[in-house]
């Protein structure tokens, strides 16, 4: 039924502030479910090349040997906590429970465990170890940018944002990782909703802080193209 100033008058009837459907939809509170579909949704929308199976992305990490559930190896994260400002606000519970959802997986010296410009779902948190992050240049040549071991966090962008890797993680030294998919970040956020929040909150951070790297670093190079 439509209502107007002049119906209003004529009845003395109050003007309805908005329908009941919408009030409905304004108040209601979005169940941890909801939640988790609009996350898959949007994870979705923002890796349209990979499927829902993933069959044509972690290849590289299928290649590597598997340790099992990160559950068993709580001790070696706890050890790693240490050497990460990623985990500074953890509790050990939280721990505990994001091991429930990680996979360990261990690279021999050489071995390629993100190679650039493929589609792949996960990052990881390096347990032990040491990497050398290499980046093609212009001309087709691989060029080493730098190197991280136990605390370092790779691959996160991707697992966001579905892009291609931006570079190649090569072991330097027998290195064991902990693997966190983007399915298990979905399944933190419908499961335990509070460490999910803690986790997306430490990941705009992470994101946030290297861009700013990335603006101090092109600025830098600005600046000294210039002084030439």
């Amino acid at each position: 039924m439509l209502f107007d100033r002049a119906s209003s008058a004529r009845t003395g009837r109050p003007l309805p502030v908005a329908s009941p459907i919408f009030r409905r939809q304004a108040t209601r509170k979005w169940t941890v479910s909801e939640v988790g579909v609009i996350l898959q949704k949007f994870f979705r929308n923002t890796a349209p090349g990979m499927t829902d199976t993933t069959q044509n992305s972690n290849y590289v990490l299928r290649q590597l040997f598997s340790l099992g559930s990160a559950s068993d190896m709580v001790e070696v994260i706890l050890r790693m906590l240490g050497h990460s400002n990623f985990f500074e606000d953890f509790t050990m519970e939280d721990i505990v429970k994001l091991s429930r959802f990680m996979e360990v997986y261990r690279a021999e010296p050489g071995q390629t465990i993100i190679r650039e410009g493929d589609l792949d779902d996960y990052m990881l948190f390096i347990l032990q170890g040491r990497i050398s992050i290499v980046k093609t240049d212009g001309h087709g040549e691989r060029r080493a940018m730098t190197s991280v071991g136990p605390g370092a966090i790779l691959g996160e962008m991707s697992m966001i944002d579905g892009e291609p890797r931006f570079a190649s993680c090569i072991a330097i030294d027998t290195t064991t990782f902990a693997v966190f998919a983007r399915d298990a970040m979905v399944k933190i956020i419908m499961d335990e909703p509070a460490l999910g929040a803690k986790i997306l909150i430490k990941l705009v951070t992470l994101l946030s802080q290297r861009l700013r790297e990335t603006s101090v670093n092109l600025l830098q190079h600005m600046e000294r193209s210039n002084a030439v």
